[in-house]
Protein backbone atom coordinates (compact mmCIF):
# COMPACT_ATOMS: atom_id res chain seq x y z
CA UNK A 1 0.00 0.00 0.00
CA UNK A 2 2.74 2.47 0.88
CA UNK A 3 4.18 1.96 -2.84
CA UNK A 4 1.10 3.26 -4.51
CA UNK A 5 2.37 6.38 -3.57
CA UNK A 6 5.60 6.84 -3.81
CA UNK A 7 5.27 7.42 -7.95
CA UNK A 8 3.16 9.77 -7.09
CA UNK A 9 5.23 11.59 -4.58
CA UNK A 10 8.41 10.72 -6.33
CA UNK A 11 7.25 12.87 -9.71
CA UNK A 12 6.47 15.87 -7.22
CA UNK A 13 9.72 15.94 -5.79
CA UNK A 14 11.19 15.51 -9.22
CA UNK A 15 9.23 18.51 -10.40
CA UNK A 16 10.82 20.31 -7.40
CA UNK A 17 14.40 19.36 -8.28
CA UNK A 18 14.29 19.67 -11.71
CA UNK A 19 12.85 23.98 -11.06
CA UNK A 20 15.38 24.15 -8.51
CA UNK A 21 18.25 23.22 -10.69
CA UNK A 22 16.75 25.48 -13.77
CA UNK A 23 17.07 27.99 -11.14
CA UNK A 24 20.48 27.14 -10.76
CA UNK A 25 21.66 26.66 -13.86
CA UNK A 26 19.83 30.31 -14.79
CA UNK A 27 21.14 32.17 -11.67
CA UNK A 28 24.66 30.25 -12.47
CA UNK A 29 24.83 31.61 -16.50
CA UNK A 30 23.87 35.07 -14.72
CA UNK A 31 26.73 34.72 -12.14
CA UNK A 32 29.26 34.01 -14.80
CA UNK A 33 27.84 37.07 -17.00
CA UNK A 34 28.36 38.95 -14.30
CA UNK A 35 31.58 37.70 -13.26
CA UNK A 36 33.08 38.11 -16.89
CA UNK A 37 32.54 41.74 -16.47
CA UNK A 38 36.01 41.56 -14.29
CA UNK A 39 37.30 38.37 -14.81
CA UNK A 40 37.03 37.17 -17.90
CA UNK A 41 40.25 36.45 -19.57
CA UNK A 42 39.30 35.03 -23.15
CA UNK A 43 38.77 37.17 -26.73
CA UNK A 44 37.16 36.21 -30.01
CA UNK A 45 39.23 38.39 -32.51
CA UNK A 46 42.24 36.96 -34.29
CA UNK A 47 43.86 40.04 -33.36
CA UNK A 48 44.76 39.05 -30.09
CA UNK A 49 47.24 36.66 -30.85
CA UNK A 50 49.73 39.43 -32.18
CA UNK A 51 50.60 39.19 -27.81
CA UNK A 52 49.28 38.26 -25.14
CA UNK A 53 46.34 40.74 -23.86
CA UNK A 54 46.75 42.74 -21.18
CA UNK A 55 44.21 43.23 -18.53
CA UNK A 56 43.25 46.71 -16.53
CA UNK A 57 40.64 47.85 -15.13
CA UNK A 58 40.87 51.60 -16.76
CA UNK A 59 42.17 51.91 -20.18
CA UNK A 60 42.72 55.40 -20.83
CA UNK A 61 43.16 56.54 -24.64
CA UNK A 62 44.76 59.74 -25.42
CA UNK A 63 47.78 62.01 -23.87
CA UNK A 64 46.43 65.57 -23.16
CA UNK A 65 45.45 67.27 -20.11
CA UNK A 66 42.31 65.37 -19.77
CA UNK A 67 44.18 61.89 -20.27
CA UNK A 68 46.86 62.15 -18.15
CA UNK A 69 44.45 63.79 -15.85
CA UNK A 70 42.22 60.72 -15.79
CA UNK A 71 45.80 58.89 -15.52
CA UNK A 72 46.56 60.33 -12.18
CA UNK A 73 43.36 60.06 -10.18
CA UNK A 74 42.95 56.38 -11.42
CA UNK A 75 46.60 55.54 -10.17
CA UNK A 76 45.67 57.16 -6.54
CA UNK A 77 42.74 54.99 -6.26
CA UNK A 78 45.37 51.84 -7.39
CA UNK A 79 43.23 51.37 -10.29
CA UNK A 80 46.43 50.56 -11.93
CA UNK A 81 45.14 52.28 -14.84
CA UNK A 82 47.12 51.34 -18.58
CA UNK A 83 47.47 54.49 -21.24
CA UNK A 84 47.93 54.46 -24.83
CA UNK A 85 49.88 58.26 -26.00
CA UNK A 86 49.90 57.11 -29.41
CA UNK A 87 52.49 57.61 -31.59
CA UNK A 88 52.31 61.11 -34.11
CA UNK A 89 48.53 60.30 -33.87
CA UNK A 90 46.71 62.85 -35.96
CA UNK A 91 50.19 64.03 -36.79
CA UNK A 92 50.75 65.76 -33.34
CA UNK A 93 53.04 64.11 -30.82
CA UNK A 94 51.93 62.37 -27.91
CA UNK A 95 50.87 65.44 -25.30
CA UNK A 96 48.54 66.87 -27.82
CA UNK A 97 48.02 69.89 -29.48
CA UNK A 98 49.58 71.62 -26.59
CA UNK A 99 52.39 70.35 -27.70
CA UNK A 100 52.30 72.53 -30.78
CA UNK A 101 52.38 75.64 -28.85
CA UNK A 102 54.82 77.72 -27.69
CA UNK A 103 53.75 79.37 -23.97
CA UNK A 104 50.98 78.77 -22.32
CA UNK A 105 50.39 81.72 -20.17
CA UNK A 106 46.22 80.75 -19.04
CA UNK A 107 47.28 77.41 -16.90
CA UNK A 108 47.13 77.49 -13.22
CA UNK A 109 49.98 77.51 -11.21
CA UNK A 110 52.53 79.23 -13.58
CA UNK A 111 52.72 82.53 -13.54
CA UNK A 112 55.84 83.29 -15.64
CA UNK A 113 54.13 80.75 -18.13
CA UNK A 114 55.33 77.50 -19.24
CA UNK A 115 56.26 75.91 -22.71
CA UNK A 116 52.94 73.64 -24.20
CA UNK A 117 55.81 70.74 -24.18
CA UNK A 118 57.18 71.25 -20.73
CA UNK A 119 53.84 71.32 -19.11
CA UNK A 120 52.30 67.69 -21.38
CA UNK A 121 56.07 66.56 -19.72
CA UNK A 122 55.25 67.48 -16.08
CA UNK A 123 51.64 65.78 -16.39
CA UNK A 124 53.21 62.81 -18.06
CA UNK A 125 55.70 62.22 -15.41
CA UNK A 126 52.78 62.64 -12.65
CA UNK A 127 50.92 59.60 -14.34
CA UNK A 128 53.94 57.60 -13.94
CA UNK A 129 55.07 58.62 -10.31
CA UNK A 130 51.46 56.74 -9.16
CA UNK A 131 52.02 53.47 -11.48
CA UNK A 132 50.69 54.57 -14.87
CA UNK A 133 51.50 52.54 -17.41
CA UNK A 134 51.89 53.89 -20.60
CA UNK A 135 52.86 52.94 -24.18
CA UNK A 136 53.29 55.09 -26.90
CA UNK A 137 50.82 53.26 -29.31
CA UNK A 138 48.36 54.58 -31.37
CA UNK A 139 44.89 52.71 -30.61
CA UNK A 140 43.77 51.53 -33.92
CA UNK A 141 41.00 49.82 -33.30
CA UNK A 142 38.43 48.94 -30.59
CA UNK A 143 35.55 46.34 -29.65
CA UNK A 144 32.97 47.85 -27.44
CA UNK A 145 29.96 45.76 -28.45
CA UNK A 146 31.41 43.23 -26.08
CA UNK A 147 32.34 42.87 -22.17
CA UNK A 148 35.28 43.19 -21.32
CA UNK A 149 36.09 45.99 -24.04
CA UNK A 150 38.84 45.25 -25.65
CA UNK A 151 41.33 47.61 -27.66
CA UNK A 152 43.92 47.84 -29.88
CA UNK A 153 47.30 48.76 -31.21
CA UNK A 154 48.95 47.11 -33.46
CA UNK A 155 51.19 45.14 -31.53
CA UNK A 156 49.16 45.14 -28.19
CA UNK A 157 45.37 44.12 -27.41
CA UNK A 158 44.00 44.94 -24.03
CA UNK A 159 41.01 43.82 -21.70
CA UNK A 160 39.37 46.96 -19.87
CA UNK A 161 36.46 47.12 -17.41
CA UNK A 162 36.07 51.01 -18.69
CA UNK A 163 37.94 52.95 -21.27
CA UNK A 164 38.26 56.92 -21.18
CA UNK A 165 38.20 58.26 -24.68
CA UNK A 166 40.29 61.02 -24.44
CA UNK A 167 41.94 61.37 -28.12
CA UNK A 168 41.25 64.97 -28.57
CA UNK A 169 40.37 67.07 -31.66
CA UNK A 170 42.87 68.64 -34.24
CA UNK A 171 42.33 72.29 -35.51
CA UNK A 172 41.65 72.33 -39.32
CA UNK A 173 44.56 74.25 -41.03
CA UNK A 174 44.59 75.41 -44.52
CA UNK A 175 47.71 74.68 -46.48
CA UNK A 176 49.91 77.49 -48.41
CA UNK A 177 52.98 78.65 -48.74
CA UNK A 178 54.61 79.85 -45.32
CA UNK A 179 51.78 78.25 -43.53
CA UNK A 180 53.77 75.39 -41.51
CA UNK A 181 56.43 75.25 -39.02
CA UNK A 182 59.85 74.69 -40.19
CA UNK A 183 62.15 77.02 -42.78
CA UNK A 184 60.10 79.31 -44.05
CA UNK A 185 57.11 78.74 -42.16
CA UNK A 186 55.33 80.94 -39.27
CA UNK A 187 53.38 78.01 -37.78
CA UNK A 188 53.26 79.51 -34.11
CA UNK A 189 55.35 82.20 -35.11
CA UNK A 190 52.43 84.44 -36.14
CA UNK A 191 50.28 81.63 -37.55
CA UNK A 192 47.96 80.26 -35.09
CA UNK A 193 44.92 78.10 -34.55
CA UNK A 194 43.47 79.23 -31.35
CA UNK A 195 42.57 82.86 -30.67
CA UNK A 196 41.47 82.22 -26.91
CA UNK A 197 45.15 80.25 -26.42
CA UNK A 198 47.42 82.75 -27.96
CA UNK A 199 45.49 86.24 -28.89
CA UNK A 200 46.76 87.49 -25.89
CA UNK A 201 50.88 86.82 -26.45
CA UNK A 202 53.12 90.22 -26.92
CA UNK A 203 53.49 89.31 -30.66
CA UNK A 204 49.66 90.18 -31.39
CA UNK A 205 49.18 92.80 -29.38
CA UNK A 206 48.21 96.49 -30.96
CA UNK A 207 48.96 94.73 -34.01
CA UNK A 208 46.55 94.06 -36.78
CA UNK A 209 45.43 90.94 -36.89
CA UNK A 210 43.75 88.30 -39.26
CA UNK A 211 40.73 86.00 -38.82
CA UNK A 212 40.08 82.90 -41.43
CA UNK A 213 36.85 81.28 -41.99
CA UNK A 214 32.51 82.05 -42.01
CA UNK A 215 31.37 80.44 -39.20
CA UNK A 216 30.65 81.40 -35.89
CA UNK A 217 33.87 80.10 -34.38
CA UNK A 218 35.38 83.01 -36.78
CA UNK A 219 33.07 85.52 -35.74
CA UNK A 220 33.64 84.51 -32.00
CA UNK A 221 37.57 84.68 -32.59
CA UNK A 222 37.24 88.15 -34.24
CA UNK A 223 35.32 89.77 -31.41
CA UNK A 224 37.64 88.28 -28.79
CA UNK A 225 40.88 89.63 -30.76
CA UNK A 226 39.91 93.02 -30.84
CA UNK A 227 40.85 93.39 -27.28
CA UNK A 228 44.34 93.17 -28.25
CA UNK A 229 44.89 93.59 -32.06
CA UNK A 230 45.17 97.09 -33.39
CA UNK A 231 42.28 96.02 -36.41
CA UNK A 232 41.03 93.10 -36.84
CA UNK A 233 40.65 91.12 -40.61
CA UNK A 234 38.02 88.29 -41.33
CA UNK A 235 39.04 86.99 -44.74
CA UNK A 236 36.51 84.54 -46.54
CA UNK A 237 36.49 83.14 -49.42
CA UNK A 238 32.85 83.70 -50.27
CA UNK A 239 30.51 86.74 -50.50
CA UNK A 240 28.54 85.73 -46.95
CA UNK A 241 29.12 84.30 -43.57
CA UNK A 242 27.20 80.91 -42.75
CA UNK A 243 27.68 81.89 -38.76
CA UNK A 244 24.62 82.53 -36.93
CA UNK A 245 22.78 85.91 -37.62
CA UNK A 246 23.29 87.24 -34.19
CA UNK A 247 27.05 86.40 -34.30
CA UNK A 248 26.99 87.90 -37.71
CA UNK A 249 25.90 91.20 -36.33
CA UNK A 250 28.84 91.10 -33.49
CA UNK A 251 31.68 90.97 -36.25
CA UNK A 252 29.98 93.29 -38.72
CA UNK A 253 28.82 95.85 -36.34
CA UNK A 254 32.68 96.26 -34.53
CA UNK A 255 34.02 99.56 -35.51
CA UNK A 256 37.49 97.26 -35.27
CA UNK A 257 36.87 94.50 -37.50
CA UNK A 258 36.70 94.51 -41.43
CA UNK A 259 35.56 91.89 -43.94
CA UNK A 260 37.69 91.08 -46.78
CA UNK A 261 35.11 88.58 -48.91
CA UNK A 262 35.82 86.46 -51.93
CA UNK A 263 39.41 86.03 -50.80
CA UNK A 264 42.02 83.20 -49.70
CA UNK A 265 44.98 83.74 -48.60
CA UNK A 266 47.85 82.69 -51.58
CA UNK A 267 51.06 83.53 -49.16
CA UNK A 268 52.05 84.30 -45.80
CA UNK A 269 55.77 86.26 -45.70
CA UNK A 270 58.10 87.46 -42.83
CA UNK A 271 58.75 90.55 -41.12
CA UNK A 272 62.70 91.04 -41.99
CA UNK A 273 65.28 89.57 -40.06
CA UNK A 274 62.73 88.91 -37.21
CA UNK A 275 61.44 85.54 -38.16
CA UNK A 276 57.67 86.53 -37.28
CA UNK A 277 54.85 86.91 -39.58
CA UNK A 278 54.93 90.21 -41.42
CA UNK A 279 51.98 89.91 -43.75
CA UNK A 280 49.99 88.13 -46.27
CA UNK A 281 49.46 87.80 -50.43
CA UNK A 282 45.25 87.65 -50.96
CA UNK A 283 43.85 86.20 -54.03
CA UNK A 284 40.26 87.69 -54.45
CA UNK A 285 38.53 84.31 -56.69
CA UNK A 286 36.32 86.59 -58.29
CA UNK A 287 39.23 88.66 -60.09
CA UNK A 288 41.70 86.89 -59.82
CA UNK A 289 43.84 89.65 -57.98
CA UNK A 290 46.57 89.32 -55.57
CA UNK A 291 46.28 91.75 -52.99
CA UNK A 292 49.20 92.23 -49.86
CA UNK A 293 47.90 92.69 -46.41
CA UNK A 294 49.90 93.74 -43.27
CA UNK A 295 49.16 91.83 -40.64
CA UNK A 296 51.49 90.47 -37.47
CA UNK A 297 48.66 87.12 -36.88
CA UNK A 298 47.03 84.92 -38.88
CA UNK A 299 44.62 82.79 -36.96
CA UNK A 300 42.57 79.70 -38.76
CA UNK A 301 38.54 79.46 -37.57
CA UNK A 302 37.70 76.80 -40.03
CA UNK A 303 36.71 74.23 -37.41
CA UNK A 304 38.17 71.52 -35.54
CA UNK A 305 38.29 67.51 -36.15
CA UNK A 306 37.72 65.52 -33.69
CA UNK A 307 39.93 62.20 -33.23
CA UNK A 308 37.25 59.69 -33.28
CA UNK A 309 37.86 57.80 -37.05
CA UNK A 310 39.56 54.58 -34.68
CA UNK A 311 35.85 54.21 -32.94
CA UNK A 312 34.03 52.94 -36.78
CA UNK A 313 30.87 54.09 -35.24
CA UNK A 314 30.87 51.99 -31.54
CA UNK A 315 30.19 55.38 -30.00
CA UNK A 316 26.94 57.70 -30.46
CA UNK A 317 28.78 60.97 -32.67
CA UNK A 318 27.50 63.98 -33.23
CA UNK A 319 27.22 64.92 -36.96
CA UNK A 320 30.34 67.14 -36.66
CA UNK A 321 31.89 64.08 -34.94
CA UNK A 322 32.03 64.66 -31.60
CA UNK A 323 31.10 62.17 -28.80
CA UNK A 324 28.02 62.70 -27.74
CA UNK A 325 27.93 62.56 -23.60
CA UNK A 326 25.39 62.55 -20.91
CA UNK A 327 25.01 66.13 -19.81
CA UNK A 328 26.51 67.22 -17.04
CA UNK A 329 28.94 63.47 -16.96
CA UNK A 330 31.44 62.51 -19.40
CA UNK A 331 29.20 58.79 -19.96
CA UNK A 332 29.28 58.14 -23.59
CA UNK A 333 26.05 55.55 -25.45
CA UNK A 334 28.12 52.80 -23.95
CA UNK A 335 27.73 52.05 -20.51
CA UNK A 336 31.35 51.95 -19.00
CA UNK A 337 33.30 54.00 -21.65
CA UNK A 338 34.02 57.58 -21.13
CA UNK A 339 34.96 60.65 -23.52
CA UNK A 340 36.91 63.73 -21.80
CA UNK A 341 38.33 66.21 -23.32
CA UNK A 342 38.30 68.36 -26.57
CA UNK A 343 36.95 64.82 -28.07
CA UNK A 344 33.51 65.69 -26.94
CA UNK A 345 33.58 69.78 -26.30
CA UNK A 346 33.11 71.74 -28.95
CA UNK A 347 32.62 74.56 -27.35
CA UNK A 348 35.74 75.54 -24.94
CA UNK A 349 38.58 73.39 -26.30
CA UNK A 350 40.73 74.58 -23.09
CA UNK A 351 43.72 72.89 -21.28
CA UNK A 352 41.80 73.42 -17.58
CA UNK A 353 38.83 72.43 -18.84
CA UNK A 354 40.17 69.01 -20.27
CA UNK A 355 41.75 68.52 -17.53
CA UNK A 356 38.22 68.65 -15.15
CA UNK A 357 36.37 66.37 -17.55
CA UNK A 358 39.55 63.79 -17.21
CA UNK A 359 38.59 64.57 -13.37
CA UNK A 360 34.74 63.86 -13.83
CA UNK A 361 35.98 60.68 -15.96
CA UNK A 362 37.09 58.75 -12.70
CA UNK A 363 33.93 59.91 -10.50
CA UNK A 364 31.58 58.49 -12.47
CA UNK A 365 34.05 55.61 -13.52
CA UNK A 366 34.54 54.09 -10.03
CA UNK A 367 30.72 54.29 -9.33
CA UNK A 368 30.26 52.36 -12.02
CA UNK A 369 32.91 49.80 -11.29
CA UNK A 370 31.67 49.59 -7.46
CA UNK A 371 28.22 48.56 -9.33
CA UNK A 372 30.13 46.12 -11.60
CA UNK A 373 31.22 44.59 -8.20
CA UNK A 374 28.28 44.75 -6.49
CA UNK A 375 26.56 42.73 -8.96
CA UNK A 376 29.09 39.90 -9.37
CA UNK A 377 28.93 40.00 -5.75
CA UNK A 378 25.38 39.46 -5.68
CA UNK A 379 25.07 36.90 -8.61
CA UNK A 380 27.48 34.63 -6.78
CA UNK A 381 25.74 34.91 -3.57
CA UNK A 382 22.72 34.18 -5.14
CA UNK A 383 23.85 31.14 -6.87
CA UNK A 384 24.81 29.62 -3.71
CA UNK A 385 21.92 29.98 -2.07
CA UNK A 386 19.86 28.37 -4.65
CA UNK A 387 22.64 25.33 -4.66
CA UNK A 388 22.28 25.58 -1.09
CA UNK A 389 18.22 25.32 -1.14
CA UNK A 390 18.59 22.39 -3.74
CA UNK A 391 20.79 20.57 -1.87
CA UNK A 392 18.33 20.87 0.80
CA UNK A 393 15.41 19.73 -1.41
CA UNK A 394 17.59 16.42 -2.48
CA UNK A 395 18.22 15.51 1.34
CA UNK A 396 14.70 15.84 2.06
CA UNK A 397 14.15 13.44 -0.70
CA UNK A 398 16.47 10.64 0.30
CA UNK A 399 15.19 10.57 3.85
CA UNK A 400 11.94 10.59 2.46
CA UNK A 401 12.89 7.74 0.18
CA UNK A 402 14.36 5.83 3.12
CA UNK A 403 12.05 6.48 5.46
CA UNK A 404 9.44 4.91 2.98
CA UNK A 405 12.14 1.37 2.55
CA UNK A 406 11.72 1.20 5.96
CA UNK A 407 7.63 1.59 6.39
CA UNK A 408 7.81 -1.14 3.47
CA UNK A 409 10.14 -3.66 5.57
CA UNK A 410 8.56 -3.57 8.69
CA UNK A 411 5.18 -4.25 6.89
CA UNK A 412 6.73 -7.34 5.66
Amino acid sequence: MTYSTTPTKLKSLFSKARSFLRLATTTSSAATAAASLSTSTTTTSAMDDLSSSLKTKVCIIGSGPAAHTAAIYAARAELKPILFEGWMANDIAPGGQLTTTTDVENFPGFPDGILGLELMDRCRNQSLRFGTEIFTETVTKVDFKSFPFKVFTDSKSVLADSVIVATGAVAKRLEFTGSRDGPGGFWNRGISACAVCDGAAPIFRNKPLAVIGGGDSAMEEANFLTKYGSKVYIIHRRDSFRASKIMQNRALTNPKIDVIWNSVVEEAYGDGEKGVLGGLKLKNVMTGEVSDLKVSGLFFAIGHEPATKFLDGQLELHSDGYVVTKPGTTQTSVRGVFAAGDVQDKKYRQAITAAGTGQLSLFVLTMFLAMLAFVNEFCCSVFVIVRCMAALEAEHYLQEIGSQEDKSESSL
